[in-house]
């Protein structure tokens, strides 16, 4: 995947709202497609928590560069995927190329007032599946594997989309969007395989503002448990994210302020501890 920006100052809304109009648009040309996508990555956490519900001390979500989708194994079951290229190409979508000039199969973009890329996930079906690794399925077209994705199909929100799309048309869509539990998971799992300080920060800013309190994350969560994902993610929360000049909380300091912020990394170590309290 591409490198993220350290620090919030290299998100801005402008680049979100494009992100936005490419997901409603998407949504617009794949239809009957969708009920086998849901929403993961960057863009979710603004899904989940609409800006209005924010009340005046939280800061908004910085946002995100990209938009990240997970299909669903039954796409691979049934080839149905062939119907999503095809669609996607007829829109205007095509694979992205990496900085030496490679086509990314796994990554495809629009111009969008500015480039506006989809990475496309799929949970792992073969025993020696690995995080990370590409799963080709066709000549220009192919996802990433992403351990603790079958969960997101688990627990996921549906969310009403009203905008314009990139090419100005208003439009109103449902989307299905990632909910709180698998999100916690997938974001612990990012964080462990990249160390990257969006994903701690996203992880901590779903755990602090989603639902009432932390007990309606904890609640999305504890169902999971005992799967293997969940418990690695909840091992990876114990180990990162409950000292306070541990690698999470300070990451997360390190996003919003640009380096150590006690306050920030005792609310993390706070929220963090007592959703892993709430799941033990």
């Amino acid at each position: 995947m591409a490198e993220k920006p350290t620090t919030a100052t290299g998100y801005t809304s402008e680049q979100t709202a494009r992100v936005r109009a490419v997901c409603l648009y998407v949504a617009t040309k794949l239809g009957d497609l969708m009920g086998e996508l849901v929403v993961v990555g960057g863009l979710v956490p603004s899904l989940l928590i609409p800006e209005e519900e924010l009340d005046d001390q939280t800061q908004t979500h910085v946002g995100t560069m990209d938009l990240d989708v997970g299909l669903a194994v039954a796409l691979l079951d049934q080839a149905r995927y062939r119907t999503l290229t095809d669609r996607l190409r007829r829109a205007g979508f095509s694979p992205d190329v990496n900085e030496k000039g490679i086509e990314t199969r796994h990554r495809w973009k629009i111009n969008n007032g500015g480039k506006v890329t989809i990475d496309f996930l799929i949970p792992p079906t073969l025993s020696d599946d690995a995080g990370g690794q590409i799963r080709n399925m066709e000549g220009d077209f192919a996802a990433i594997i992403a351990p603790g994705l079958h969960l997101a199909f688990r627990d996921r929100r549906q969310v009403t989309l009203t905008d314009k799309t990139p090419k100005g048309e208003e439009a109103t869509r449902d989307i299905w969007v990632c909910g709180p539990g698998a999100y916690v998971v997938l974001k612990a799992l990012a964080f462990d395989s990249r160390g990257e300080n969006k994903d701690a920060y996203d992880l901590f800013y779903v755990v602090r503002n989603y639902g009432s309190g932390i007990e309606d994350v904890a609640a999305c969560l504890r169902p999971f448990v005992d799967d293997d994902a969940a418990t690695r993610a909840i091992a990876v929360l114990r180990r990162d994210f409950l000292d306070h000049n541990g690698v999470g909380p300070r990451r997360v300091a390190e996003f919003v302020t640009g380096g150590p912020d006690d306050s920030i990394q005792a609310d993390v170590v706070g929220f963090l501890g007592e959703l892993v309290a709430r799941c033990s």
